[in-house]
This record gives structure tokens, C-alpha cells and sequence, in this order.
């Protein structure tokens, strides 16, 4: 989720100067799922694709599932608030959509992993983003800036969701539940980690997805053991924070949902 020392409360402040854009009559205008207006107050440029499936599948982990060769993967390593680079964690996450689901895939390099143990699986793990997880911050409503869910989920597939809200306080409910599904699988020996999500599009309130729609979203990972000094902070799309928190929505980027 971010490193502990500020995740929570500053970065609401980092935020601020978005209500005022979301005044705006243009920016209000903007329909579910379409473009953002020449306004917008994005500052991401990065854009990924999610192929549509004709069939839903449930998780399991494995990546080689033919849905999964003909999607569009992206890849990153670098820091998610500076140019450094983590080749050792290199990560690939692609995108599928149905109907009814939006599936996203990781697939993790890793030295050592860091997890919790000993937890129950069916219950969702607060400040899971202590260990290594991978996460999906999904906006189905881009004009909304400041809305959007969050899911993340560990090596040993321990899992949270949350809807993100930073104009209220506190700004993450826990007691949200999107009943997404999701399983990993770990192959020690190549030093590889992969996660399926299905998420359920109504639980984001989205009744329906069109071909073309396009929402606001970004991929971050946590690896490695110690404290956050130690730890790696990965984004897909990098984040403008001074106080190095992945809840920057203006940093996220776009994907769009294709046929």
C-alpha cells in the first residue's frame, strides 16, 4: 500500500488541490468509463489494454492459460517514486474483462519472500502492505479523482480490499467487501511468484462495461524483507508523492477495455 511511516493520513493533503478540479461543470461531465477532458488532472501519460474474454474462469494461479498469452502485458521494476531500479523484482501484470469480471495477473520476481504467517486465508488481512503483496488501485468513474478500490494480495495468497475515498476520513473502509476472488502459486525454484484477481464488476458499481471504456488505474508492488528503508516500493505508473504514498490517484494511469 505504501511505506507505514505516512501512509495513512498525509495523503489526503497531497489531494486537496483536487476537489477544486472536481467543481468544475467539464470535469463533473464526464460520463462512467470514458476519457478525461483536455482539464484533466492527470498527470499520468501510460496506458495498457485489457482483452475481453469470452469465458469467466476461476483462479488459480497459473499463468499459462491461454486468455492470459493474448493479453497485453507491461512490465515494470523501477521505484514507484524515483528512477532507481529493482531488476531483482521485476514484475509483468496483464489484464482480461467479461461481462461480469475484470481479472488482473501478476507475475513477480523475488529473492526472499516476506509474508505473514500462520493467518486465516478466508478473512482479509489489515495493513497486509507490511509484507510483500501486489496491489490493483482500480477508478471505474475517472472524474471522481479521489474514489477508487484497492486490492491486494500476498505470495501465500492472504488478501485485503478496500474502497478508497480521501475526501472523507479516515479514507479507506474496511469494512468493504468485494468479494473478489484470487489464488498464487509460488516456483521456488525459478524465484518466480504469480497472482490471478477476478473482481466482480458490480462491486465497484459498474452495472455493465463497454468496449472501449477506459478507467484510471495503478499496479504497485512491496518485496523484500526489513523495514521500509529496506523494502521495495514498485509502481507501474510512477508516483508524484514527497511523502512516498501510493494514494496519489492523479498518478495513475489508463487502461483501457478492448474487443
Amino acid at each position: 500500500m505504501a511505506p507505514s511511516k505516512y501512509r495513512r493520513w498525509l495523503p489526503i493533503l497531497l489531494c486537496v488541490a483536487t476537489c477544486a478540479l472536481l467543481r468544475d461543470p467539464a470535469a463533473r461531465a464526464e460520463s462512467k468509463g470514458k476519457p478525461m477532458s483536455a482539464s484533466s488532472p492527470y498527470t499520468s501519460s501510460l496506458q495498457t489494454t485489457a482483452q475481453f474474454s469470452r469465458e469467466d474462469f476461476s483462479p488459480d494461479g497459473n499463468l499459462e492459460k491461454p486468455a492470459w498469452r493474448k493479453a497485453q502485458w507491461v512490465t515494470f521494476s523501477h521505484d514507484a517514486f524515483s528512477p532507481k531500479s529493482y531488476p531483482v523484482s521485476e514484475t509483468a501484470v496483464a489484464s482480461l474483462w467479461t461481462a461480469a469480471y475484470v481479472y488482473f495477473a501478476f507475475r513477480c520476481k523475488y529473492a526472499t519472500l516476506n509474508v505473514y504467517e500462520g493467518e486465516d486465508p478466508a478473512k482479509k488481512k489489515w495493513e497486509l502492505w507490511n509484507r510483500d503483496v501486489v496491489e490493483v488501485f482500480a477508478n471505474p468513474e475517472p472524474q471522481r479523482v479521489n474514489h477508487y478500490y484497492e486490492f491486494e494480495v500476498s505470495p501465500n495468497n492472504l488478501w485485503i480490499d478496500l474502497e478508497i475515498d480521501l475526501d472523507k476520513i479516515p479514507f479507506n473502509d474496511s469494512a468493504w467487501n468485494s468479494g473478489f476472488e484470487h489464488a498464487t502459486r509460488v516456483d521456488a525454484a525459478k524465484h518466480l511468484w504469480s497472482c490471478e484477481m477476478r473482481i466482480p464488476l458490480r462491486s465497484m458499481n459498474v452495472p455493465r462495461l463497454e468496449a472501449n471504456a477506459e478507467w484510471r488505474v495503478n499496479f504497485f508492488r512491496a518485496d523484500g524483507p526489513g523495514s521500509d528503508a529496506q523494502r521495495r516500493f514498485l509502481s507501474w505508473s510512477p508516483v508524484r508523492s514527497e511523502k512516498h504514498s501510493f494514494h496519489v490517484p492523479t498518478s495513475f494511469g489508463v487502461i483501457r477495455f478492448v474487443k
